[in-house]
């Protein structure tokens, strides 16, 4: 048994398909095989029980997946602290980030980070909550950003800021008279709703915000579901209806009245973004990069105070 079988079980184990891990390790299938059947021949027991399109865990693979994933864990720690004593912080940091943080927050950070470490290289993909979770189960992206409060046991999750919703409407929108910047609850369960699709942090957001306010998401009057962001705004700002979006989102249309703020009265729209990963899989770029984040938000949070 080596590093490479644990590597190749721990792979298959996430994909549950002897083809997909080839294709993500670079393998053949035969190889995957060989080294599976391997290792079961070195443990004495299979590993996994065989079908035609899947693999899956047997009692002792599911007994082997625990000690496998401590000893890349513990791997993986020893490489970042052989890293640290080197001072050579490098490599390719592949982060998977929300629509909002991925492209309203993280690149003002990137060029700041660059400047103090050069030598890490960004690849951020955008997904939505759901998608970044599952991005993460099958290794990858080595970090994450998402806007979702639901809790991932099976992750570390942390809060590195607080992000305020707003509901978003054109100038023109008659149907929403001029009443200080806020609308009724009632006015928000009628008006024509453009929503989020299904996955995406800022829907489960809107969902848990209203639910927790005795509103039933499912009474909202949505005329549309979209996928991202410029096209939520595009469409509110042809006076197609309104909508529930993050206020770093829409700073330039607010600013040239392009797109009007408004509240719900007596409904808190904050919500906190986080970072999330596996611990056993989280680079010493991404941990440096988390660090950074973390560090960053909490001096600006200390110097408004």
């Amino acid at each position: 048994m080596n590093l490479e079988h644990l590597k190749t079980f721990h792979t298959a184990a996430l994909k549950k398909n002897f083809s997909e891990t080839a294709k993500a390790l670079h393998l053949s299938q035969p190889s995957v095989s060989l080294q599976i059947r391997q290792l079961e021949e070195y443990l004495g027991a299979p590993l996994f029980k065989r079908t035609t399109q899947k693999v899956y865990l047997t009692p002792a693979g599911d007994l082997f997946l625990k000690t496998a994933e401590k000893i890349l864990k513990e791997i993986n720690e020893t490489k970042k602290d052989i890293q640290k004593i080197s001072h050579s912080t490098h490599g390719n940091l592949i982060i998977g980030a929300s629509l909002t943080i991925g492209e309203h927050i993280l690149p003002y950070l990137f060029a700041s980070f660059k400047a103090k470490h050069p030598h890490i290289n960004f690849i951020l993909k955008l997904y939505n909550s759901q998608q970044i979770i599952e991005k993460l189960s099958d290794e990858e992206i080595h970090l994450g950003f998402i806007e979702s409060m639901i809790s991932y046991p099976d992750f570390v999750q942390k809060a590195f800021l607080e992000d305020e919703l707003v509901i978003i409407s054109s100038y023109e929108n008659v149907e929403i008279p001029d009443d200080n910047g806020y609308i009724s609850t009632e006015q928000l369960m009628a008006l024509p709703f453009i929503l989020r699709e299904r996955g995406s942090g800022t829907r489960q957001v809107i969902e848990e915000k209203l639910s927790q306010n005795h509103l039933n998401p499912s009474k909202l009057n949505v005329i549309m579901e979209l996928e991202n962001t410029e096209s939520i705004k595009s469409a509110v700002e042809a006076g197609l209806g309104i909508s529930i979006i993050s206020k770093a989102a829409v700073q330039k249309e607010i600013h040239l009245k392009t797109l009007k703020p408004l509240m719900i009265r007596g409904i808190n729209l904050k919500r906190s973004l986080f970072t999330i990963y596996k611990d056993y899989n989280l680079s010493l770029p991404g941990e440096v990069f988390q660090s950074f984040v973390l560090d960053f938000y909490q001096c600006k949070k200390t110097d408004s105070l």
